[in-house]
């Protein structure tokens, strides 16, 4: 509900892909008393089954959510995507936009894999050629990350399942499906082009960073590799790629789940700084979050220096 998505086909055979934004920046004044308390509070707060905004309800639930048929104020960052997948250009500006549909995960990838009710298709059927352009854009992109060399880490999430009472009672994974994998690649496409912007202009901005590994954690994870007989070639230092022939070697064996445990073990946590030393994990010489201001303070901060 925070932002939405559109994409065209140029006639050079790449994308124009548009990443939309909640203009948050618009109604959270610098230095108001609201901004100050979203500054103490830095992000929402999410427990299992509540959370605790950053922003009053009033904005985040209410007209900084981009509903369907209504207009919205947004930011909008417009992409040039190569038919490779590689990021050519992107150009942000102020937008409103009038949302098509309301997305929903399940349905979305019901309607990409050919199972959806025939009530879930008409409710598509406005976006639904769209959806699949996205759907061939996300694998381009996907492709591009991996010739990037971006360690592909395997990583599932737990829900807490809670009864009436909001007492735990177990544990399920969280299923991610094709649509959840299209938004993912379209923010990361918007995130790394905020960055890039930055640069190119010469304006501070708050990066999202993720160091190399330390050289003891890459001896630890050289060691366990050997204890569990795989073959590793002599490295000092582990590069994205080097973590990604790791994977690779180790895919097809019994101990892949181990493997892929430990090379994420071995990662530093990424983290913001005003110190572009660029994003390890994703391959990224500019990385920053810029689609997330409604809870996250510095994707707000961006949004201000971008708009400044």
């Amino acid at each position: 509900m925070d932002d939405a998505v559109s994409v065209t086909r140029r006639e050079d055979g790449g994308y124009t892909l548009g990443v939309h934004i909640a203009d948050v920046s618009h109604y959270v004044a610098a230095n108001s008393p609201m901004d100050k308390e979203a500054f103490l509070r830095g992000t929402s707060i999410y427990y299992a089954d509540k959370v605790i905004p950053m922003l009053p309800p009033a904005l985040s639930n209410g007209i900084c959510s981009l509903n369907p048929d209504e207009d919205r104020l947004t930011i909008s960052a417009f992409l040039h995507v190569s038919a490779e997948g590689e990021l050519l250009e992107g150009t942000f500006a102020k937008s409103v936009i009038r949302s098509a549909v309301r997305g929903v995960y399940s349905e979305c990838n019901e309607i990409l894999d050919g199972t959806a009710s025939s009530e879930i298709t008409k409710k598509y059927a406005p976006v639904a050629d769209s959806l699949r352009l996205l759907d061939e854009l996300t694998d381009k992109l996907d492709a591009q990350r991996r010739r990037r060399g971006a360690p592909e880490l395997e990583t599932t999430e737990s829900a807490l399942l809670l009864d009436e009472n909001g007492i735990c009672t177990g544990l399920a994974p969280v299923q991610r499906g094709r649509s959840e994998c299209i938004i993912e690649a379209c923010m990361l496409c918007a995130n790394e082009a905020a960055a890039r912007l930055a640069r190119k202009s010469e304006i501070p901005l708050v990066y999202r960073v993720h160091e190399e590994p330390s050289p003891e954690r890459i001896a630890n994870l050289k060691d366990m590799l050997t204890r569990l007989g795989a073959e590793v070639e002599p490295f000092e230092e582990a590069g994205p790629r080097d973590i990604q022939k790791i994977l690779d070697d180790a895919r097809e064996e019994d101990y892949f789940p181990v493997v892929n445990t430990l090379a994420l073990r071995s990662m530093a946590k990424a983290r913001y700084s005003t110190d572009n030393i660029g994003h390890y994990g994703l391959a990224f010489p500019y990385y920053t979050h810029f689609t997330s201001p409604i809870r996250r303070y510095p994707d707000l901060m961006v949004h201000r220096l971008l708009d400044r």
